[in-house]
């Protein structure tokens, strides 16, 4: 069906059902994130847990911190960032650039900007199943060049993870999940397929746009809107200035999340013994190495 407020091709086309302006506020050692997911207005989009779009500037940065029982991804728009962890694990993404870690059992590690000036880029965490919160730790790490992307009448689309316009992402997704980076030019459009069981979401990087429907109001830069069920989205740029925007979606794992800052699993027990094992060890000014979360799944 084709109407002017409906998309080609989409049997029950998505709408926006809540819009979350993700404004400012400071964590790291000094870094400025702007949080869509994981704030008192947006706690939760299962199966995603967090949407940090982050600036850092020298001297500030992320330094050594744990992670266990999810995923990051970490997408750069400007500059570059130097990713070390416990387990020797080195390497500096740049503009364009993505790293899809999976911390499962646990990582301890450092995120700090790799150039002068201010670096930018968005991370996003996925909640992993019970099944696979005590995998071993493992990295996709993929430059901008190895990222397909396709262009189709002012749309084009840089395919991180899913599939858009007939072009795979290359990246595993554990967590079956889509992530992608459109760009419209003025006055163009994009209609997107979306699986009707996952939930999704879009974050506005630039510009502004309507999204869901042609005659819906303009949504503006750093908004999160929350997408309501259906088989796919559509988006139009009806303005003079180029509109950038990130779809993300991902199957719901329908499982209970408890989470204490960097740690999610799926009980209260398993939170506890973590926090014993840590407070223990941040008295000791470190944080635990390696060996130390392996033992806490034991």
């Amino acid at each position: 069906m084709s109407t002017s407020n409906q998309s080609p091709g989409f049997n029950r086309p998505r709408l926006v059902t809540r819009k979350v302006l993700a404004t400012p506020q400071y964590e790291g050692d000094g870094a400025v994130v702007r949080r869509g997911i994981g704030r008192s207005e947006l706690k939760f989009l299962d199966p995603f847990l967090m949407l940090d779009h982050f600036s850092v500037t020298r001297p500030a940065g992320f330094p050594d911190h744990p992670h266990r029982g999810f995923e990051t991804v970490t997408y750069m728009l400007q500059g570059g960032i130097t990713h070390q962890d416990f387990a020797g694990h080195k390497g500096t993404i740049h503009t364009g650039d993505v790293q899809w870690m999976t911390a499962g059992r646990g990582i301890v590690h450092s995120e700090m900007p790799a150039g002068e000036g201010t670096q930018k880029g968005l991370q996003l965490w996925i909640n992993l199943s019970s099944e696979d919160k005590m995998i071993e730790p493992r990295y996709q790490e993929l430059s901008s060049d190895d990222i397909p992307w396709a262009e189709k009448d002012g749309a084009e689309v840089r395919v991180i993870a899913g599939e858009s316009m007939g072009v795979r992402s290359p990246v595993y997704t554990r967590t079956s999940s889509m992530y992608l980076d459109f760009t419209l030019k003025p006055r163009a459009q994009v209609h997107q397929s979306i699986p009707e069981s996952w939930n999704s979401f879009v974050y506005i990087i630039e510009g502004e746009g309507a999204f869901g429907s042609r005659n819906s109001l303009q949504a503006t830069a750093h908004h999160v809107m929350v997408l309501g069920s259906g088989d796919g989205l559509s988006v139009w740029n009806r303005s003079s200035k180029p509109l950038r925007f990130i779809l993300v979606a991902g199957q719901p794992i329908n499982e209970p999340v408890v989470q204490h800052g960097p740690f999610v699993m799926n009980t209260q027990a398993e939170i506890d013994k973590l926090l014993r094992t840590t407070t223990i060890a941040r008295m000791g000014l470190k944080w635990p190495s390696i060996g130390d979360l392996n033992k806490w799944g034991k």
